[in-house]
């Protein structure tokens, strides 16, 4: 690789930094902020369906790029990323808008009694242990979406290459695992 590829790479970087930051704190913040409006739509289902499509997209994109199609790979991408930040704000917005639900609250009080608790017994420690796995995963991506994404953009494509080896597969777990929790959650929606 040269070192014209390596700089143009290197642009990019501060804002890289600055945004795999910024956006898990502001997603902190805005959790820390109510509206009071009532939302027209029931927004869990939009945005899992959102990461269901995410899935399916980032696999047709390795599959493309496998098969030598970098055009569709390409446009793929672009769609995966869009789909994911317009998850991320619906994710937000709902979040902003409405209390969180419990896993377990079968009578949406906001607290697991005993009955509740031997109700949910050991699925409750797989929901969570998906649930912040989802979490933590989802912030770690961050910044190994937008590297791969500029070592593409920059035309440095072995090291692109590199780093998508790590990216699909944490990208694609977190959007398989977004699914699964809203599916063991939705039974507890009120």
């Amino acid at each position: 690789m040269n070192t014209v590829d390596l700089e143009k790479e290197k642009k990019y970087n501060k804002w890289i930094a600055i945004l795999s930051i910024a956006i898990p704190l502001v997603v902190v913040l805005l959790f820390g902020v109510k509206l009071n409006i009532e939302l027209p739509v029931f927004l869990p289902p939009i945005y899992a369906t959102i990461n269901a499509i995410t899935a399916l997209v980032l696999i047709i994109a390795v599959v493309m790029i496998k098969k030598g199609n970098r055009k569709m790979h390409e446009s793929l991408m672009k769609f995966a990323i869009v789909l994911s930040v317009l998850f991320l704000v619906m994710y937000v917005l709902y979040h902003m808008t409405s209390d969180s639900t419990k896993f377990g609250d079968l009578n949406n009080d906001k607290v697991l009694s005993d009955s509740e608790l031997d109700q949910t017994g050991s699925t409750r420690y797989f929901y969570y242990f998906i649930l912040f796995s989802h979490i933590l995963l989802s912030i770690a991506v961050i910044p190994f979406v937008l590297i791969t994404y500029v070592r593409a953009i920059t035309n440095n494509f072995e090291r692109h290459k590199k780093i998508a080896k790590i990216t699909f597969p944490l990208w694609l777990y977190v959007a398989v695992t977004g699914v699964i929790v809203y599916i063991m959650i939705s039974p507890y929606y009120a």
